[in-house]
Formats: structure tokens, sequence, C-alpha cells
């Protein structure tokens, strides 16, 4: 457990510093009083136990997952639009506290099972006793329906060990490509949604104000 504990510290200490990070863009935008493409950011860091069973799926040696597990520390960025995932990954493109060094567009080319987000792999400098330490760091940004879809199909595919029967998934196809859908129609009334976000925010900003 302790050798786990060593090898791990490095990717939680890249999960802090990241989320710190990144919600700082998001404070930023509210600063300037304009849309923040980003609505909230989580991270964890896997659990030991999925770690090997990735490992063990996936045939990589426990001495390779430094180089070949990209997603051991991972990082969520929720939007509410899906035009705002490609402003947040042109603005992670141009960040230079971190390299990108491998990036998949599942919105575009969803997965066969109706997956849809967008991965970037970075490459975080992490500053240890001994010197930096470069690690792999797997961010996912998506939209808060494909993020409630994920989560449902996730927890799913824990229970199926991968074989969903074939009516459960029919039904998840169906449902992602409804969500899909209602991201489309909160993009097509974008402009009225973010009036009224601006509008309850400077009334709730009066209101504390006044108090």
């Amino acid at each position: 457990m302790k050798h786990w504990d060593y090898f791990l510290a490095p990717y939680k200490q890249a999960v802090e510093e990241l989320k710190i990070k990144l919600k700082g863009m998001r404070t930023q935008f509210e600063m300037g009083t304009s849309h923040s493409p980003i609505e909230f950011v989580t991270g964890r860091v896997k659990p030991i136990a999925s770690i090997l069973d990735k490992a063990n799926h996936k045939g990589i040696a426990l001495d390779r997952l430094e180089e070949e597990m990209q997603d051991i520390a991972g990082l969520r960025m929720m939007c509410q639009f899906v035009d705002d995932i490609h402003t947040v990954v042109r603005l992670l493109r141009k960040r230079n506290d971190f390299e990108v060094v491998e990036e998949r567009d599942y919105i575009s080319h969803e997965k066969k099972s109706g997956y849809r987000s967008y991965h970037m792999v970075i490459r975080y400098p992490v500053q240890t006793i001994h010197g930096e330490k470069k690690i792999l760091v797997e961010i996912q940004i998506r939209t808060l329906a494909m993020n409630f879809w994920a989560t449902i199909e996730h927890s799913l595919n824990y229970k199926y060990k991968g074989q969903f029967p074939e009516d459960i998934k029919k039904r998840l196809l169906s449902a992602a490509e409804a969500a899909f859908q209602l991201d489309e129609e909160m993009s097509q009334i974008r402009g009225e949604i973010q009036e009224a976000q601006a509008f309850f925010t400077r009334k709730k900003d009066a209101q504390d104000g006044n108090k």
C-alpha cells in the first residue's frame, strides 16, 4: 500500500493543482461579466482497484502504467452548451503550463454506445522534492446532458461488465440521442438563456448589496 501511496502522490497533486487553475478560468470570465463556458470542474485519481482492472483488461504491465495509462489522473469540465466545449478546448490549447499530447473528439464522432465527450490528454509538470515529474492527465469536456448520460452508462457498465442486454443497449442509444437533441435545442435559444441568467445574477447581486 505504501508503494501505491508513493506512486499516486504526484497524480493527486496534479488533480488538486489543475482544479484550482481550471476553476480560475471560470472566475476570470465571471469577473469580466461575460458568459463563462465552464459550468464547473471536478477531478479524481483512479482507485487502485480500477487501475489494476484496466491494466489487466488492456494488457498494460504495472511498470508501464505511467507511460501507457492516460487517465490515472482525470478532470471533467462541464459546459452548458456544445459550443462552449470548443471554446474551452481552444483555451486549453493556448496554455503554456502543460502540453497537450492527444485529443479525441467523441462529439463529432461519437462512440457506438452513444457516448459523447471531448477528451484531451495532457502532460503536466508536477514539482516534487525530487524535482519535476511530468505525468499524463486526461481532461474530459462535456455538457451537463452528456455527463448525465455518461454517468448512468458507466454505472450500468459495471453491473453488466460491458455486456449489455440488447434492450438496455437500445435504450441507452435512444437516451444518448435524446441528450444530444436536448443540447441542440438549448443551443438554439442560447441567447435567451444567457440573458435570463445574467438578469438573475444582477438581481441577486443587487439584493445582496441591499442587505
